[in-house]
């Protein structure tokens, strides 16, 4: 395993983060654990969680995530092997009233970033979270904070303060509760923001950003990853496979069993008019150079210098080996030229 630093928190983390989010939906906790225990075997110190997960969001399985998380914790004794991450929910935006107990709808205040964060411990099983993210900003911006057109309608409507945020974080950091803190589904604006704010007020600093970035959408390389670089706000890249499509499973309308576009149909966003012939290129560039089409994926995000660790999600445990082994794989000058060439032609067809 290869690791890297996590901002400027001083700790290094594998540069393969194990997400987490099938767990409690298309994977049982005995296959969590069972993943767990490999990942971490193969030097993987790194998990991220939420307290939305498992995905897709719902009453049923909210939480179950975390729990298995916890309870692998008290059955392994492993809470000090691991840095873990986990998320408070965002401005809904989806009816997600079965989140806060008295059935408000969530926002990212004081009141319910408690709420919030006492939950996480509860079921985490631990005193401590090393890494605590806004899983998206609480105030009007695209889903993702990064497009590609932009429409002034996305940007009106309700928000809350992000001194108010930042203010609550650090009671959470004085009470020994959280070390360090992280965005996600943030924009340029809205990370420089809180760093300006943190800097201004002496608050805590903002560590990460956790976006997705693939060969699909590197909306990320366009303000934020300058950021990064300069900052030392390192990017945790989730959805590295574009959701399993740049995989290749799905060209040409397939719907493997089991998978999750077959499951849930919420592919949309790997779904546009470009996206099919920018994998098929992806797909046939990789086994050309004798990968498979999620090596030569991983590899690629793997190999950014602006990176803080890519998040990778599993629901078998060969798909786990080849995606963690991917830190093995090398990215060349040609190869990534190669690559550039793709994109130049299908440019981030799913932000």
């Amino acid at each position: 395993m290869k690791y890297r630093p996590l901002g400027r928190t001083g700790l290094s983390v594998s540069t393969i983060c194990l997400g987490t989010m099938t767990w409690g939906e298309q994977n049982t906790e005995a296959e969590a654990f069972a993943q767990m225990d490999y990942a971490l075997d193969q030097g993987v110190n790194f998990f991220d969680t939420a307290e939305l997960y498992a995905i897709p969001p719902k009453a049923e399985t909210q939480g179950l995530t975390e729990t298995y998380i916890g309870n692998w914790f008290a059955a392994r004794g492993t809470r000090d092997k691991v840095i873990l991450a986990s998320k408070v929910a965002g401005r809904d935006r989806g009816g997600m009233t079965w989140l806060r107990k008295d059935g408000s709808s969530p926002e990212v205040t004081r009141a319910q970033m408690i709420e919030a964060l006492d939950g996480s411990l509860r079921r985490l099983r631990t005193d401590y979270i090393d890494l605590y993210q806004i899983h998206w900003p609480d105030r009007p911006v695209p889903w993702g904070a990064n497009p590609v057109a932009f429409k002034a309608s996305t940007y009106q409507g309700a928000e809350n303060s992000m001194l108010e945020a930042l203010e609550t974080l650090q009671d959470f950091v004085k009470a020994g509760k959280i070390r360090f803190i992280g965005l996600s589904n943030e924009s340029s604006w809205g990370t420089m923001q809180f760093l300006h704010l943190a800097e201004k007020h002496g608050l805590p600093r903002v560590h990460t950003v956790q976006n997705a970035y693939n060969l699909l959408n590197r909306t990320y390389e366009v303000g934020l990853a300058e950021i990064s670089m300069r900052e030392q706000v390192g990017l945790l890249a989730f959805s590295p496979l574009a959701q399993g499509y740049l995989t290749g499973k799905y060209l040409d309308g397939a719907r493997p069993a089991g998978a999750r576009t077959t499951l849930f149909n919420r592919g949309q966003r790997y779904e546009t008019p470009n996206a099919e012939p920018a994998i098929k290129a992806y797909v046939a560039l990789a086994q050309e150079n004798g990968l498979k089409p999620e090596e030569l994926a991983l590899a690629f995000v793997n190999s950014r210098s602006f990176l803080g660790a890519n998040i990778i999600g599993a629901t078998s445990m060969e798909q786990l080996r080849t995606n963690i082994a991917s830190v093995g794989i090398p990215m060349t000058d040609e190869l990534e030229a190669r690559i550039n060439a793709i994109h130049h032609r299908f440019c981030n067809p799913c932000p």
